[in-house]
């Protein structure tokens, strides 16, 4: 009798300790979901906090990427901030902040840009990424039947669209691949010099030049153009690289933040990607 009064007690001691440890749990996942709920509504409350307009300077092979997708995107998160894009070649718009464009972020298709003005003062250093890698490339008219196979075959052809290396990137890397390629001086003779690589891109697409050379992921946009060749990997000193960085003067600076942090993110990263860019972060 006392052998199976003992059995039981200490069944009901194990009971007790059994809902003891269910309602401990309970209360702990009960504890961990309303610290999750206030920090979604204190980032909630952060973003509603934030408001007015962003300008973003940026490369004219961004365009896309931004307006079709970054830029709604991030406005869907911060529905108080306005993201307006002024886009154009690299060296326009380090010109254009110099001469006073109050632009908050500046994403350049180049260093060059963004270390003139970071040596002029006028960008935030510390927030310098060189985020994104492209390729430049040898484009023809989709209707085009000519045989071009390789950047050398550039020099058999009667025009030729390049972007201005005075002030466009894709121009400075054009000049530099023929340069070292030994073709700069019979392509530039029979060129074309747009002012970005947009125009350099329409030009091919209508039929205006028999070739051009853009960047990859431009020409991507449209089924005008085909690509025949990838500029020859030691024909340039360095990568294609497209760095970013917030502009010391930021007039909104607090929702520029917001949105320079959004351009890092791996959600930002992957519409890059799937408009042909790749991270250059994960290549160093």
């Amino acid at each position: 009798m006392k052998k199976r009064m003992m059995v039981l007690l200490l069944t009901a001691a194990m009971g007790m300790t059994m809902m003891g440890c269910q309602y401990g749990g309970d209360a702990d996942a009960k504890s961990e979901q309303e610290e999750t709920k206030k920090e979604e509504t204190k980032r909630s409350e952060e973003k509603s906090g934030l408001s007015g307009t962003v300008t973003l300077a940026a490369a004219a092979s961004l365009e896309y990427a931004f307006e079709e997708e970054l830029i709604p995107a991030f406005e869907e998160l911060y529905p108080k901030v306005t993201i307006e894009g002024v886009y154009d070649s690299s060296g326009k718009l380090q010109q254009q902040i110099e001469s006073g464009l109050a632009a908050d972020l500046f994403f350049s298709a180049a260093p060059t840009q963004m270390s003139t003005l970071d040596e002029e003062g006028m960008i935030d250093s510390d927030s310098i990424v060189s985020l994104l890698e492209n390729k430049i490339v040898l484009i023809i008219p989709t209707s085009s039947d000519a045989s071009f196979a390789s950047f050398e075959d550039i020099a058999d052809a009667n025009t030729v669209a390049i972007g201005d290396p005075k002030s466009v990137p894709v121009g400075q890397y054009s000049q530099e691949s023929l340069t070292n390629l030994g073709l700069w001086d019979a392509v530039s003779a029979k060129g074309s010099f747009g002012t970005n690589v947009t125009e350099v891109l329409n030009w091919v697409a209508e039929s205006s030049a028999d070739c051009g050379i853009v960047y990859a992921t431009d020409a991507a946009t449209t089924d005008r153009v085909k690509v025949v060749a990838e500029a020859p990997a030691d024909s340039l000193k360095s990568p294609v690289l497209y760095p970013v960085a917030m502009t010391k003067e930021a007039p909104n600076q607090e929702a520029a933040e917001a949105f320079y942090e959004f351009i890092l993110s791996d959600d930002a990263m992957t519409i890059f990607e799937s408009y042909g860019f790749t991270d250059y972060r994960s290549a160093e």
